[in-house]
């Protein structure tokens, strides 16, 4: 398995325009809901939570998803943290549902954890379902960087268009 790093670009915070706070609270199925919004070119609204995989995203992913704070929908990652260094991360995609992974979600939760003092600056591992993300960031306003395995899915020989 080859790895690939991408400069991911830099992280906009607030993520929601026309927002001064990085932070939303919603209130669903009689729960508040804390979110960090994050945009990386797409929206994301992280919520930290002590069991990721607890979570009952089919239900809760969509009503956040689709709140009228948000205009065109947002992503949503549920984000454990495991230490200073390292998080669990469940991702409802907008559109999509439940995904394995998301690369601009891992980024985003990343840098959430880091704004929100759960994790230090630097690398920070992210588990999901489908495999292991490396992010870094400076927790200003450098450009993120994203690192983990790439490898070939198939091939396709003499195309003709």
């Amino acid at each position: 398995c080859v790895g690939a790093r991408v400069d991911m670009g830099k992280p906009m915070i607030p993520g929601i325009a026309g927002r001064s706070d990085a932070h939303a609270v919603l209130r669903k199925e009689d729960r508040e809901h804390t979110l960090t919004l994050v945009s990386m070119g797409n929206p994301h609204a992280v919520e930290f939570v002590e069991d990721a995989e607890a979570v009952d995203i089919e239900t809760i992913g969509p009503k956040i998803e689709h709140d009228a704070l948000f205009h065109d929908r947002t992503n949503v990652e549920f984000v454990q943290i495991i230490d200073a260094h390292t998080i669990r991360m469940r991702v409802w995609e907008r559109g999509s549902g439940e995904t394995f992974a998301c690369g601009t979600g891992a980024v985003a939760s990343a840098v959430a954890s880091i704004l929100d003092g759960y994790c230090e600056p630097g690398e920070i591992t992210v588990l999901l379902k489908g495999g292991t993300l490396h992010i870094t960031w400076d927790g200003k306003a450098g450009n993120a960087f994203m690192e983990g395995p790439a490898s070939y899915v198939f091939e396709i020989k003499d195309l003709q268009l």
